[in-house]
């Protein structure tokens, strides 16, 4: 099993392309069952989550050709998916697959809306909470779905197709959100979802969808409608660039130190992180390249921040902001209200030498001098990249076990690191 080792101590200078967002690019690989015709999605990012999504998508007789390489790539270009999905020879996804990625659930709506039926796993557990399918079951039901549970998995029926209704959630929720974008495109007459996300990846999808043929107005807003229409078609889009990688690499300078460009990111995706950066002494410059990012004479400043929906700070960028702040000059709070269980890198991050207390869903963050290297073990995707952040700061070495959580959300992380003068390197086996 793969690791990977850090000699914390030094400062970044140099550029970090950023990848095509993991959390578009799952939705609109799948959103490729909702046509007979093939969709081009360029920007890809080579992701461990990218490869299994194509091999579920396999399963149901989707084929998928990547791209060779093109005069004047580099290694960090993303890559051109051709997916077809002409021929669907099967409308259930397994447990082996969808137990092993949760937004491979998300299938059951094309597959429920193009072919009338659908037979999906229910998900499992997760490390990191719960994530109910619920909303998901609800959004395909107010579009005249029936739904029943056997044996674990969902089994969907539209014998006569989808119509359109009104969704309203509950509560925020990007997976129902995208499930329901997704059925509704081909459902008959109108749909109104309420209380929708509001992520740029939810736009991004609905901006492909659009590309498709479908009749989409408001997405990234609370109130989305979608126009049903009989059919969808190919078409080719680019997806936008990774906001949680942007703020992972610019948490990353801000706590060693240093100056990086940021390329290809974009500010207007993530603003409140933005934010919170700058308040903690972080200085982000907007260019036509990208975001530059340093920081500043000052050292790092305690904050106190509270995740929530778009465009609230991310819960995705939680674990990395608490790795900053392990050596704030003061005392921060940040409180957790996405996923009940996001706060497994405290106790690693402890071992590095970092102070946090915890309080239910809130975390106190005593600031620490210095941060002192040692075996650590990533727990989840985001949780592992916060260690990488504070090894990079720390004093000595440290070993970062189980990195394939990693490879999940990262391309090349310690290759874009290692660039820009970071001593990182992956150990294999």
């Amino acid at each position: 099993m793969d690791r990977i080792r850090i000699t914390g101590g030094q400062k970044l200078h140099g550029t970090i392309p950023i990848s095509g967002a993991k959390n578009a690019t799952l939705p609109l690989m799948i959103a490729s069952l909702l046509t007979d015709q093939i969709l081009i999605l360029d920007n890809v990012p080579r992701l461990a989550d990218v490869a299994l999504l194509q091999r579920i998508l396999g399963n149901h007789g989707v084929d998928i050709m990547v791209n060779g390489k093109r005069p004047g790539e580099t290694q960090y270009d993303g890559q051109t998916l051709h997916i077809s999905a002409a021929n669907i020879i099967d409308t259930t996804a397994p447990y082996e697959f969808v137990s092993r990625m949760r937004a491979s659930f998300w299938v059951i709506a094309p597959l429920v809306a193009r072919m009338g039926e659908a037979k999906v796993s229910m998900p499992g557990g997760c490390a990191i909470g719960t994530r109910p399918v619920d909303l998901l079951i609800m959004a395909l039901t107010a579009l005249g779905a029936e739904i029943d549970i056997d044996r674990g998995y969902v089994i969907a029926r539209a014998t006569n197709g989808l119509k359109g209704g009104e969704i309203r959630f509950p509560k925020v929720t990007v997976g129902g959100t995208h499930t329901a974008l997704m059925a509704a495109s081909l459902a008959r007459g109108t749909t109104v979802i309420e209380n929708a996300a509001c992520e740029p990846e939810i736009a991004d999808v609905a901006d492909c969808l659009n590309k498709m043929g479908a009749s989409i107005h408001g997405a990234g807003t609370a109130r989305i409608v979608v126009e049903g229409v009989p059919k969808l078609s190919g078409a080719r889009h680019r997806v936008l660039p990774d906001r949680i990688e942007t703020g992972t690499y610019a948490m990353a300078v801000a706590m060693t130190g240093g100056d990086l460009l940021l390329e290809n990111a974009r500010a207007d995706l993530l603003q409140a992180a933005i934010d919170v950066m700058r308040a903690a002494g972080a200085e982000i410059t907007e260019t036509n390249a990208g975001l530059r990012v340093a920081r500043n004479g000052a050292g790092i400043a305690p904050v106190e921040v509270t995740t929530s929906p778009f465009p609230g700070f991310p819960t995705d960028l939680q674990a990395q902001l608490m790795a900053l702040m392990t050596c704030a000059k003061g005392t921060s709070h940040i409180t957790e209200t996405i996923f009940e269980n996001r706060f497994m890198h405290v106790q690693e991050l402890v071992r590095l030498g970092a102070r946090i207390q915890l309080d239910g869903e809130r975390a106190t963050i005593e600031g620490v001098e210095t941060l002192k290297g040692a075996p650590v073990m990533a727990t989840d995707l985001r949780a592992s990249v916060s260690l990488v952040i504070a090894a990079l700061a720390a004093e000595g070495e440290t070993m970062v076990n189980r990195v394939y959580h990693l490879d999940r959300g990262f391309e090349r992380l310690e290759d874009k690191l290692s660039a820009c003068g970071a001593t990182i390197e992956r150990i294999s086996g």
